[in-house]
């Protein structure tokens, strides 16, 4: 029996359709909401596992394929005119995740009424996580950035494990202006994001992954991680809890740049934890890392919705402008 319903929805203004997932809460009522981003050339249908695991213990997950990837981008009858795999920005999508967080925090999603709110990103995903309190180009408003309870982070992209040249990055980030939408390869080797055969396997074959960037987005992903790092660090909330995730032998990003923004980041309440001889995806490991990956988030989320049971602090679904 699926966990989750499926619809799709009119996203932020620029009408974007997303396609997420809204897992079915199971009884009793979930007692948090957690707002995922999934990663580059990537879809939500490869995290069913996760969603299930937070589902089973009264997190309801609300998630989607992100502008430009998965079926956002590829349903032929569903998404929205204009849509391309890989067409994409960080504006639009820091927009998407604003209209998602605005979504549970309003109550517009089944079963998340004035629960705590948590946001959690892999990879690409897990980048625009952390730029989402930080960044100066439209803030997210107050509102929606104190409903958030806390931020998890799996392998952010902050910096490429082997960056591209300093010359490639200028002229790639020249061409972006002239042409964005303009598709280059994108060789993100499925070997190296698990251990796990059939992981890999299932990866190649799968139809809703294409190994393109348009030249906007991979701009854009790549400087906004290195921005993060070097300086929009300063601008992270005090107040809101962050747990950054790591496999050490990832080669796709940067486990010391995530431990480095750990150091830099200005959070009372951080944790990092690494990983020794993770790869990519340490939530589709083998050997039990996948499932210690999976609690060390699900329990990290409930220490921060009982700490605030007893502070008493309540959460309240508030309408507000819809974005």
């Amino acid at each position: 029996m699926s966990t989750y319903q499926e619809s799709w929805l009119l996203g932020p203004p620029i009408h974007q359709l997303l396609h997420p997932h809204l897992p079915l809460p199971p009884p009793p009522p979930p007692h948090a909401a957690l707002v995922f981003i999934h990663g580059f050339i990537e879809h939500i249908a490869r995290y069913d596992h996760v969603f299930s695991a937070f589902a089973a213990r009264g997190i309801t997950v609300f998630a989607y394929d992100q502008r430009g990837f998965g079926r956002t981008a590829l349903d032929e009858g569903g998404r929205s005119k204009g849509s391309a795999y890989a067409k994409t920005s960080w504006r639009e999508q820091l927009e998407d995740v604003e209209w998602a967080v605005g979504r549970v925090r309003r109550g517009e999603v089944p079963g998340c009424e004035g629960v705590p709110v948590f946001l959690y990103g892999h990879s690409m995903g897990g980048g625009l996580c952390l730029a989402f309190p930080t960044r100066t180009t439209r803030p997210p408003s107050p509102d929606t950035l104190s409903s958030i309870s806390g931020i998890i982070a799996t392998s952010p992209l902050l910096t490429a494990t082997k960056p591209a040249s300093k010359a490639v990055r200028w002229i790639g980030g020249k061409a972006s202006v002239l042409a964005p939408s303009l598709t280059i390869p994108a060789e993100v080797a499925a070997e190296v994001l698990s251990h796990d055969p059939e992981v890999i396997k299932n990866n190649i074959d799968d139809p809703l992954i294409k190994r393109v960037g348009s030249l906007r987005g991979l701009s854009d992903m790549l400087d906004g991680g290195e921005k993060l790092l070097k300086e929009d660090h300063a601008r992270w909330p005090k107040a809101l809890p962050l747990l950054l995730i790591h496999g050490s032998d990832d080669q796709g990003t940067s486990c010391e740049s995530t431990e480095e923004f750990y150091k830099k980041v200005t959070a009372d309440d951080k944790t990092f934890s690494c990983y020794p001889g993770g790869y990519h995806e340490l939530h589709n490991e083998p050997d039990g890392v996948k499932e210690k990956l999976i609690e060390e988030c699900i329990s990290w989320v409930e220490a921060k919705v009982k700490a605030k049971a007893a502070a008493g602090i309540t959460i309240t679904a508030t309408p507000s402008s819809k974005l």
